[in-house]
């Protein structure tokens, strides 16, 4: 056998053994994950059948997480509606279980939902290490959400958002570049409009 050609041949053997190992694992269930997810310390999501962890975040993606959910829960704390923060999870039509930082569920509190059962609201603060996810994957798996109406993006630098919106349609999804303080987020389904100023709180660039 020729120099090299037994690594490589090596090499595929390994693959090959990975990908039918792969095969074979049976996908979690929301019960087993749900299971599993209390007894442990970090945060993680259900993804193609697999607990995935969630990166850390830092301070300032953390204050403005906190700011969002403080202004969205003063303004609907007499609607009915509940404003979450990232430990409840969304269902994604597929089988996926993701955690927003901030989520508006107009159902009714219970005490064993683990998961929103009438999502109404998403919302998420970019970070550096999910930057390129958050603008991609999530964009595209959160529109699926059959009762979502509102999708909104921060950008943890400066005021500006993406806010998306579901039209009448259901597959009529537009959305709007927001930027400065004074910027407009109207949340029709919800009944109220924040702006950003609102949102970044104490974020605000000096």
């Amino acid at each position: 056998m020729a120099p090299g050609c037994s690594q490589r041949v090596a090499q595929l053997g390994r693959l090959c053994f990975a990908m039918s190992h792969n095969a074979s694992r049976r996908a979690w269930t929301e019960e087993e994950f749900f299971r599993w997810l209390e007894r442990q310390e970090e945060r993680y999501e259900l993804v193609d059948g697999e607990p995935r962890t969630l990166p850390e975040t830092g301070q300032r993606h953390n204050r403005l997480v906190s700011h969002l959910f403080g202004a969205l829960f003063r303004r609907l704390r007499d609607d009915g509606c509940r404003c979450v923060l990232w430990n409840t999870a969304l269902r994604i039509p597929g089988g996926n279980l993701r955690y927003p930082d901030v989520l508006v569920d107009e159902a009714s509190y219970q005490p064993c939902d683990l998961a929103a059962r009438n999502p109404v609201l998403v919302a998420d603060v970019l970070s550096p290490s999910t930057r390129v996810f958050d603008d991609t994957w999530k964009l595209e798996e959160y529109p699926g959400v059959p009762m979502l109406r509102h999708i909104l993006v921060l950008d943890p630098e400066e005021p500006r958002a993406r806010l998306h919106s579901r039209g009448s349609e259901a597959e009529d999804w537009d959305w709007r570049l927001l930027r400065g303080e004074a910027a407009e987020v109207a949340l029709p389904a919800l009944g109220v409009a924040l702006t950003l100023g609102e949102c970044y709180g104490a974020e605000r660039p000096a």
